[in-house]
């Protein structure tokens, strides 16, 4: 075809004229015509072919997911079979279980049925018994009458007045033992005031109780220390108000003062004075003033520390700085923020325990001690001066009047004040409270065993657990049980008026028979 069209094309363009041109047109038309409804009737087909496909491959993928669903509900109806299974399992086992169990049941019920009626039997019994004994009783009761001559009455006269006899007597020793006693502890109360006293004052004899101990890197420290002619060691004691003693203690420097707060601050001005090297009067004042700072602020931080551990709120400011001031404080070598705590928290259990108010007593117990955070600055008792304090910063008369007479400086009049004191003496009283030296704690023990031993018929004496206890040992044949209790009383009487202890210390006397054969 489009050879022809050449050829039309050529010809016309060689001359031909206006019909051929119109004839030319005409076939170039039915031409291009024939040509589009061919094209048209490809893309057709291929329609036909893509559909054809299409269709098929959503015929596959229709029969994929059909097959997918069918795999899917078999393996969920497996396993909602085997459930069921598990279930119909688990349901004979119950039933099997609770059929056993009313097997059990009723085996039971028939067991307590037979204990009931063996218990009714048995009480038949007792009764029968008792109508017995009560006709015995007095069957005996009147034999008694026509042996003694007396009627009931009167020999029940007889015993009352015997045994009233009795009471009195015992009621007479009982006064006397009181009264040793109140006179024991007398003399106890005594010998505590005179501590109390010599603690406060700071002599020699609690020198190790107001001293701290800085170490030296050398002895050449101990001269730039002291200074030319003095002037460094005389800045740091006029600065912190405490004495430095510099002897021929190697590598050592002592700070002694009664102020725990001030040999603090000395303790940590000379040795960050030492690590630094400049030692002169500007530096030690300027160093001063800083470890005053800071022990301020470990005061206050104390304070507040320990109320939140007790857990009592709305305490004065002041007051929480005196009760910080209580961790630089010694009493018997026992701290007295830690004693303070302590005695709070023994309050709190006593209280709650009697069904009265926890949290004042707690506030009680940890205020008791504060007076002794500045009785070295102010005259009295410290339960007196810590009543007053707490009186001039708003506490409430309850709590003035138990810290008043925690040590008998007032006459407790409350349950609470008792509680206070009950906790104090607990706590300062327990073993290992408060610190005694190693010569003072073997003479104690020495002592236990030597009065011990000096008792006749002791065989070994024996002095445990730190001092609380003392066992002895005694010779059966030279001491009966009768005797071994008077020897046990002797023991504690002789051990009260020998010695000085705190607590209470057990006597236990132990009597051995021993009896020894041979079979041949």
């Amino acid at each position: 075809m489009s050879i022809e069209i050449a050829l039309i094309l050529i010809f016309a363009a060689l001359g031909g004229g206006g019909l051929l041109g119109v004839f030319l047109h005409r076939k170039l038309s039915e031409s291009r015509l024939a040509d589009a409804k061919q094209a048209a009737g490809q893309i057709l087909e291929e329609a036909r072919k893509d559909a054809e496909n299409i269709r098929k491959e959503a015929i596959i993928e229709a029969k994929d997911t059909v097959l997918q669903a069918k795999t899917e509900w078999e393996k969920e109806s497996r396993e909602l079979r085997r459930e069921i299974q598990g279930m119909e399992k688990r349901l004979l086992q119950k039933e099997e279980y609770i059929d056993r169990r009313t097997t059990q049941v009723d085996a039971k019920e028939e067991e307590i049925a037979k204990d009931e009626k063996a218990l009714l039997q048995r009480e038949e019994r007792v009764r029968a018994q008792e109508k017995e004994v009560e006709v015995l009783l007095q069957e005996q009761t009147a034999r008694l009458e026509q042996i003694a001559e007396l009627s009931a009455e009167e020999a029940k006269n007889q015993l009352i007045e015997s045994i009233a006899s009795e009471a009195r007597h015992d009621a007479a020793k009982r006064i006397k033992q009181i009264e040793d006693e109140a006179r024991e502890t007398a003399e106890k109360k005594a010998k505590e005031i005179l501590s109390l006293a010599i603690q406060r004052y700071a002599g020699d004899y609690v020198a190790e109780k107001t001293v701290s101990v800085v170490a030296l890197p050398s002895d050449e420290m101990k001269g730039r220390i002291i200074g030319r002619e003095g002037r460094n060691i005389r800045a740091i004691e006029a600065a912190t108000g405490i004495d430095l003693i510099i002897d021929d203690t190697p590598e050592a420097v002592i700070i002694s003062g009664f102020n725990p707060v001030r040999r603090e601050v000395a303790r940590l001005s000379l040795e960050r004075l030492i690590t630094d090297g400049r030692i002169h009067p500007a530096r030690i004042e300027e160093v001063v003033a800083k470890a005053e700072e800071e022990v301020d602020k470990s005061i206050r931080e104390a304070g507040e520390q320990a109320t939140f551990d007790v857990g009592v709120h709305g305490i004065h400011p002041e007051i929480i700085k005196l009760i910080g001031r209580l961790k630089y404080r010694t009493s018997y070598g026992q701290n007295v923020l830690q004693h303070s705590l302590e005695v709070a928290f023994l309050c709190g259990i006593m209280a709650a325990e009697l069904g009265i108010n926890v949290k004042q007593a707690k506030r009680a117990g940890l205020l008791h001690d504060i007076g002794k955070a500045v009785d070295h600055e102010i005259e009295g008792s410290h339960a007196v001066i810590g009543a007053d304090l707490a009186r001039k910063y708003g506490e409430s008369p309850k709590i003035v009047h138990a810290l008043a007479a925690h040590h008998e400086d007032e006459k407790p009049e409350s349950v609470l004040a008792v509680l206070v004191q009950a906790a104090d003496a607990l706590s300062g009283a327990r073993p290992g409270a408060r610190r005694e030296t190693l010569e003072t704690y073997v003479k104690r023990l020495s002592d236990l065993e030597r009065i011990g031993t000096s008792f006749s018929g002791v065989s070994n004496c024996f002095a445990i657990q730190a001092g609380r206890e003392i066992r002895v040992l005694v010779s059966s044949e030279e001491v009966s049980d009768a005797q071994s209790l008077v020897l046990a009383r002797d023991i504690a009487r002789r051990i009260e008026g020998e010695m000085t202890y705190p607590g209470q210390i057990k006597v236990n006397v132990i009597r051995e028979t021993r009896a020894v054969d041979y079979a041949k």
